[in-house]
C-alpha cells in the first residue's frame, strides 16, 4: 500500500505543477487556458529532458511532437496558393480569385517561431483569411531556421524575399498597387519585418518603399532581458522566461554558455553602453508598467559574448537598437502587444521610439492577453478572444493598406 499511495502523492503533485498557473483575475476562459498552457509545458518539458539527456535536441524533438512545414499549399474556393521562390527563398504565395478592378494591394508576412519553428503551413490559416479579406496578395515567407542556420540566415531571407518582391517587374505581375504594400509578422516573425522594413528604407535599390509595418508582439531586443515585462511574466502562459532566452540564445549559437549569461542578463556589459539608451525601460514605459521595478546598470568589464557573437547587438537581430536617425525614416507603424508576455516591453519601447522620432504610430494594447493567443483560433486550441485579435488587426489592416 505505501508504495502505492508514494507514487499516487508524487503523481498528484506532477498534475498540480502543470495544471496550476497564477492566472490574472481579468484573463477569459481561465481553465481552458489553464488546460492549453499545461499541455504546452508538458510538451516542452518533454522537450528539454530530451534535449538535457542527449536524446535529441529541442528543435528535432520539437519537429517530431509538434510536425509542421511538411504540407503542401492547397487552393480554396476564396484564394489560389501556391509554392513559389523568391530569390531561392521558398514563399507561399496566396492570390485571390475575387476579381479586381484597381491593383491589389499586397501583405509580406513573416511567421513566429522564436526563430527555431514554424512555417508557412502553421500560419496558413491566418495568411489565407488575410487574402480572403483583404483581396490582397500575401506573400509568406519560408526563411532558413536555427539553430541549424542561425543569424543573419533568418533575415538574410527574409530580406531576400521582401527585396524580390519590390521590384518592378514583381509587382506588375501580380497586379500589386507599390504604393499599398505592408511587411508584417508576430513574434520572431515581428523581430524580422521591424529589422526588414529598416533595410529597406536605407537600400538604394529599393525604389518601392513599403506603406507600412504590422508588428505583432514582436521581439526587438537582446541586451536587457530583465525588464519588467520578463520580471512580471517570466512563468506566464504559452510563452516563460527561459523559453524566450532558449529562443534568443539557439538564434546565435548552441554554446550554452551564453543562454547562462542570458539567463542571468550578465551577456551585455557597459563596454556596449551607447546601446542601452535605446532599450532603457526606466524612461521608455510607462509608469503602470514601471511599477515598482529598479533598473539595474549592465555590468562592468567586458563581455566574452560580444566578439564571438557580434550578431547580439546587430540591429538586423536587435531593431530597438537603432538610432533615432535611423527610425525618422520608417512608414506607418502598427504594434501590438499583450500585458502578460516577457516581450510586452520590447513593443511599448519601439512605439514610444517611434513616436519620439516621428513616426506615426498605431499602438494596440491587449490588457488580458498573452503571447502568441493571434494563433489559438482553431480547435481544439481556440479561445475566444484571440479572433477578435486577428480581426482588429486584419480590420486596420483593410482601412489603412
Amino acid at each position: 500500500m505505501a508504495p502505492k499511495l508514494f507514487y499516487f502523492a508524487v503523481a498528484s503533485v506532477l498534475v498540480g505543477y502543470y495544471l496550476y498557473i497564477p492566472l490574472p483575475e481579468n484573463v477569459e476562459e481561465r481553465w481552458k487556458v489553464t488546460f492549453i498552457d499545461s499541455t504546452v509545458r508538458t510538451i516542452m518539458s518533454l522537450i528539454e529532458f530530451s534535449e538535457m539527456t542527449g536524446i535529441a535536441h529541442y528543435v528535432d524533438i520539437t519537429a517530431i511532437l509538434i510536425p509542421s512545414g511538411k504540407a503542401q499549399p492547397k487552393s480554396d474556393e476564396n484564394v489560389t496558393v501556391t509554392e513559389e521562390t523568391f530569390h531561392k527563398v521558398p514563399v507561399w504565395l496566396y492570390v485571390p480569385k475575387k476579381s479586381s478592378n484597381t491593383r491589389r494591394r499586397a501583405v509580406i508576412y513573416i511567421h513566429g517561431g522564436g526563430f527555431s519553428m514554424g512555417s508557412p503551413d502553421s500560419y496558413d490559416f491566418l495568411t489565407r483569411l488575410m487574402a480572403h479579406r483583404l483581396n490582397a496578395i500575401v506573400v509568406s515567407v519560408e526563411y532558413r531556421l536555427a539553430p541549424a542556420n542561425p543569424f543573419p540566415a533568418a533575415f538574410e531571407d527574409a530580406y531576400a524575399a521582401a527585396k524580390f518582391f519590390l521590384q518592378k517587374d514583381v509587382v506588375d505581375q501580380y497586379n500589386v498597387d507599390p504604393g499599398r504594400i505592408c511587411v508584417s509578422g508576430d513574434s520572431a516573425g515581428g523581430n524580422l519585418a521591424a529589422a526588414v522594413t529598416q533595410q529597406l528604407q536605407e537600400d538604394l535599390e529599393v525604389k518601392f518603399k513599403p506603406k507600412m509595418q504590422a508588428l505583432v508582439y514582436p521581439a526587438l531586443q537582446t541586451i536587457d532581458l530583465d525588464t519588467p515585462s520578463y520580471r512580471d511574466n517570466s512563468n506566464m502562459a504559452f510563452l516563460r522566461r527561459w523559453n524566450t532566452i532558449k529562443y534568443w540564445s539557439n538564434y546565435f549559437t548552441t554554446d550554452r554558455s551564453l543562454r547562462e549569461a542570458m539567463e542571468s542578463n550578465t551577456h551585455i556589459t557597459l563596454e556596449s553602453n551607447n546601446l542601452f539608451k535605446f532599450a532603457n525601460w526606466s524612461n521608455l514605459l510607462t509608469d503602470d508598467l514601471k511599477k515598482d521595478h529598479v533598473y539595474r546598470s549592465p555590468p562592468k568589464g567586458k563581455s566574452k559574448f560580444l566578439k564571438k557573437y557580434p550578431g547580439i547587438t546587430d540591429p538586423r537581430a536587435a531593431p530597438l537598437l537603432v538610432d533615432d536617425e535611423r527610425l525618422t525614416k520608417l512608414p506607418l507603424t502598427y504594434v501590438l502587444t499583450c500585458m502578460y508576455d516577457v516581450l510586452r516591453d520590447d513593443g511599448f519601447m519601439y512605439a514610444a521610439r517611434l513616436k519620439q522620432a516621428g513616426v506615426q504610430v498605431v499602438h494596440v494594447h491587449y490588457d488580458n492577453a498573452f503571447h502568441g493567443m493571434i494563433s489559438l483560433v482553431t480547435w481544439p486550441i481556440s479561445l475566444s478572444l484571440p479572433p477578435r485579435m486577428m480581426n482588429d488587426y486584419i480590420n486596420w489592416l483593410n482601412e489603412n493598406l
